[in-house]
C-alpha cells in the first residue's frame, strides 16, 4: 500500500479512536462504542504490525476503493460472509440509486441551450461528475469531469464535487473564481491521491460560453461546418492548493454545438487494443452541428459500439452535448 494512503488513514484512525473515547466517557460505557473502539484499535495494530490492508483469510490486498471508503474492513470481496456480501449488495445499490439523483434531467433546455448527455458506471457506482445548473443571474453553468480510481471511493468525491458546486455557483462568481474555490475546497477535503479533470463552463443567452478546462480532454466545439478543440489550460482539481485556473470565451452562432466527454469514450478500445481517439470522434461529428443534442450523443454511442466489436468496457463512461439555438 502507498506510503501516503497508509499515512492518511493512520490519522484518520487514531482520529476515530480520539472520538470514541471521549464518547465513552462522555455518554458513558456502551457496547457498541466499546466495539468499535476495539476494532479501531485492532486496525491501528495491523498498522504497526505490517498486516493492514491484507484479507485475513488469502492474505492479498484488499480493493483500495473499499479501505478508502471504510478502513476497518478485514477482508477482500471474495471472502466476505453471504450476510456481508447481501450487506455490500445493499449498500451499492443504495450508493447508486442516491448518485442517479444527484444527475440532471436527460434532456434539457434553458434559455437558447438544449443539453443532453449519456452516463454509464463501469461498476455499481461511478467517479465522473456530469451536472447542469440553472443560475439565478440567467446563466447555465455545466460541469463535466473525472474523479482518479474507480469504485466506491471516486463516486464519494463525485458527490463531493457535485455538492461543491451547486454551493458556490449561487455565490456569482467568475468561472476561474468558481474553480479555484471548489479546487481549495477539494484538497482540504479529500485525501491527497484524489484529484479529478474538470471542464466548468458558463453558457450566457446570447450565445457567448466562457470555459476553464482543468486537466480535462479537449472540448470539441461543432462550428459550421469545421469542428475546433478546447484544450485544457490548467492542472486538475486538487493537484495544489490555491492553485489558479485560467478560462477562454468563445461565441457559440446558432446551432453551434459543444461535445464534451470522459475517457471511458475516447479511451474505449477495439480487439486490437486500438483506442478509439479524438480524430475519429471528430470526423464522426464534423456535420452534425445543427443535430440535437440527444440524436448527436445516440450517434456517438451507435459508432463507439461498432468500434468496440464486443470488447468490455474498462471505465466509466460519460457524454454530453450542448447545442446553442439562439432565443
Amino acid at each position: 500500500m502507498a506510503n501516503q494512503i497508509e499515512a492518511n488513514l493512520r490519522e484518520q484512525l487514531i482520529d476515530r479512536h480520539q472520538q470514541l473515547e471521549a464518547a465513552i466517557i462522555n455518554h458513558g460505557e456502551s457496547a457498541q462504542l466499546r466495539q468499535l473502539l476495539h476494532e479501531v484499535d485492532a486496525a491501528l495494530g495491523r498498522l504497526k504490525n505490517g498486516s493492514y490492508g491484507l484479507c485475513e483469510v488469502c492474505h492479498d490486498p484488499i480493493e483500495t476503493d473499499r479501505l478508502l471508503a471504510y478502513p476497518l474492513v478485514r477482508f477482500c470481496l471474495d471472502h466476505l460472509t453471504p450476510r456481508e456480501q447481501q450487506a455490500l449488495e445493499r449498500d451499492l445499490d443504495l450508493a447508486a440509486q442516491i448518485q442517479t439523483k444527484l444527475l440532471p434531467e436527460r434532456d434539457f433546455a434553458f434559455g437558447g441551450w438544449q443539453v443532453g448527455y449519456h452516463y454509464e458506471a463501469f461498476g455499481p457506482v461511478s467517479g465522473d461528475y456530469c451536472d447542469l445548473v440553472c443560475a439565478e443571474d440567467g446563466n447555465l453553468y455545466f460541469m463535466l469531469g473525472d474523479v482518479s480510481g474507480k469504485g466506491v471511493a471516486a463516486a464519494m468525491v463525485m458527490a463531493q464535487l457535485h455538492a461543491m458546486f451547486r454551493t458556490l455557483i449561487p455565490m456569482r462568481l467568475t468561472v476561474c473564481q468558481l474553480v479555484e474555490r471548489a479546487n481549495n475546497l477539494f484538497c482540504e477535503s479529500t485525501l491527497p491521491m484524489h484529484y479529478a479533470t474538470l471542464v466548468c463552463g458558463r453558457a450566457g443567452n446570447s450565445g457567448t460560453v466562457e470555459i476553464c478546462n482543468a486537466g480535462h480532454l479537449p472540448i470539441l466545439w461543432l462550428n459550421g461546418g469545421e469542428v475546433r478543440d478546447i484544450k485544457a489550460s490548467g492542472l486538475p482539481v486538487g493537484v495544489f492548493y490555491n492553485q489558479e485556473f485560467s478560462s477562454i470565451s468563445v461565441q457559440l452562432a446558432p446551432d453551434d454545438a459543444l461535445l464534451l466527454y470522459t475517457d471511458g469514450f475516447s479511451e474505449s478500445q477495439d480487439s486490437t487494443g486500438e483506442e478509439y481517439g479524438l480524430e475519429r470522434m471528430a470526423n464522426l461529428v464534423s456535420n452534425d452541428r445543427m443535430t440535437l443534442p440527444k440524436a448527436l450523443i445516440d450517434r456517438c454511442l451507435v459508432d463507439l459500439k461498432k468500434f468496440r466489436s464486443g470488447t468490455r468496457k474498462s471505465d466509466d463512461l460519460t457524454i454530453m452535448a450542448i447545442r446553442y439555438t439562439q432565443l
